[in-house]
This record gives C-alpha cells, structure tokens and sequence, in this order.
C-alpha cells in the first residue's frame, strides 16, 4: 500500500488499530524504499481520523451495490479500505459517503486489500487525469 501510495504520489491514512505492526521497523522493512516517498498519517482512532478528514469517503467493500466502474470520483475523494478478514466496522461503514465493489466476474469471494486500492486508485486517476 505504502509502494501504491508513492508511485501514485497521493496520501496514505492508517487508522489504529489497524491490524498490522505499525513501528517506524516494521514500516521501514515492509515498505523498502518507498516510506521516503510517502506521505503516511498516522491516526489514533477513527475519531482523529474522522476530524481531519476533508472531501469524500469512499469505502470499497464485498458488500456494496455499486459497482466501481459506476462511480464518478471527485478531487479530494478519500478512498477507504478496511481489513481483508473483516472490512470494516459498522460505525465507519455508516460514516461512507459512497460504497462501492469491484466487480468480479470469476466468482472469487474477494481480492487482497492492496490489489482492491491499486484497482480503485487507477480507476479514479483514469477519471481525473
């Protein structure tokens, strides 16, 4: 995600508790190179988050009704993705301004959350470009 975030230039949120080691070791090995790259925010909570937010929030999630590739996406759009085991909670489910799918057709159950942003990303750069 860190790589997606920097080879596209755009921000990346993490909001804790985000289910994944987040010390400044861990990032620095997961993310290689990369973390110089990016601009990586790091929230305390979906409340701290939710305070600094400006613009859309747009959550891709298994259990939406409407497809990606129906979207329009605006400037200032936040993409948001939860855990690839659970989603994400209902409260921030609730907070989406917009929740869409990726549709596929070859029937698997869902796709990894990375491949989701990197999916969805290129998507609203090909409609805002």
């Amino acid at each position: 995600m860190i790589r997606l975030a920097a080879c596209f230039d755009v921000a990346i949120d993490v909001i804790e508790p985000c289910g994944f080691p987040f010390s400044v070791k861990a990032l620095r090995r997961a993310a290689m190179d990369y973390a110089d790259l990016a601009d990586i925010t790091r929230h305390n909570s979906w409340e701290a988050f939710q305070a600094r937010r400006q613009g859309r929030l747009i959550l891709l999630t298994t259990k939406a009704a409407t497809p990606l590739w129906d979207f329009s996406f605006a400037a200032g759009d936040t993409i948001l993705l939860g855990r690839e085991s659970a989603g994400v909670p209902d409260m921030v489910a609730s907070a989406a301004d917009a929740r869409l799918l990726i549709p596929m057709p070859g029937g698997g159950r869902s796709l990894n959350v990375a491949v989701s942003a990197g999916i969805a990303l290129g998507e609203a750069t090909r409609q805002l470009r």
